[in-house]
């Protein structure tokens, strides 16, 4: 098991967000997290990386996790592409991919990582000098998932990757998701409003409702049910 979570709240403040959220992920896998706005998705991924006020247990990769730094749980191997992508505008998509490698020391391997980035994301290859902030969403969107790889994460921690973007993007940008976990086995916590799209790419979905997990299984049984279809994922 790579991630385990048991009994995980989450607070703003006083204002309580996660109220003792269970959910688990095997190593390799696709998990997504559905749910309405607000329900406590993206809550979800900054607990895990520390970003917010917490308590219950974090088990990560064997570890304890809950209550330390996020720049030590990046160490471990955890990478987050929050929403809105969050590049360093005026730096180019290259010195971007670079600084997702800041805590390595194999200067050779970073490199390699480099090119394959590119193999993966041609068109940042075609746009490597141009600044950051001058890319499309689409083409930000990429950046932002490759810089995370550059860190060659155990996991990768996704915050609405298809927000904004057009439908012939959404795919490209999944299909390449697809490869990266099956080629990379680099496992994946997804956080979506694309129900449909999400579901067709992961393994294992859970739905989240005001800060509780209502519902969990595998991905594919729950894009059949009928039930869950119509009063969780609106359609």
């Amino acid at each position: 098991m790579l991630l385990e979570v048991k009994g995980l709240h989450a607070s703003y403040g006083s204002t309580r967000v996660l109220h003792g959220m269970d959910f688990a992920m095997d190593e390799g896998s696709i998990t997504t997290v559905l749910g309405a706005n607000g329900a406590g998705k993206t809550t979800t991924l900054r607990a895990l990386c520390g970003m917010v006020k917490t308590s219950g247990e974090i088990r990560f990769a064997g570890k304890r996790v809950e209550g330390r730094a996020t720049e030590d749980i990046v160490r471990l191997g955890v990478a987050h592409v929050p929403d809105g992508r969050g590049t360093f505008a005026n730096l180019s998509a290259e010195e971007n991919l670079r600084l997702g490698a800041y805590a390595r020391k194999d200067k050779r391997e970073v490199e390699s990582d480099l090119e394959r980035m590119y193999g993966y994301f041609p068109v940042l290859k075609d746009r490597r000098h141009q600044q950051a902030g001058t890319l499309s969403g689409g083409e930000q969107q990429m950046l932002a998932v490759s810089r995370a790889l550059m860190l060659r994460p155990k996991l990768l921690l996704l915050d609405e990757p298809s927000f904004g973007l057009a439908p012939l993007v959404v795919q490209e940008l999944f299909r390449i998701l697809r490869a990266v976990n099956e080629n990379e086995r680099v496992s994946m916590l997804l956080v979506e409003q694309n129900a449909a799209m999400a579901l067709d790419l992961a393994d294992h979905a859970y739905l989240i409702e005001t800060g509780r997990i209502v519902f969990g299984g595998e991905a594919r049984e729950i894009k059949k049910n009928d039930a869950v279809r119509r009063s969780y994922l609106g359609y």
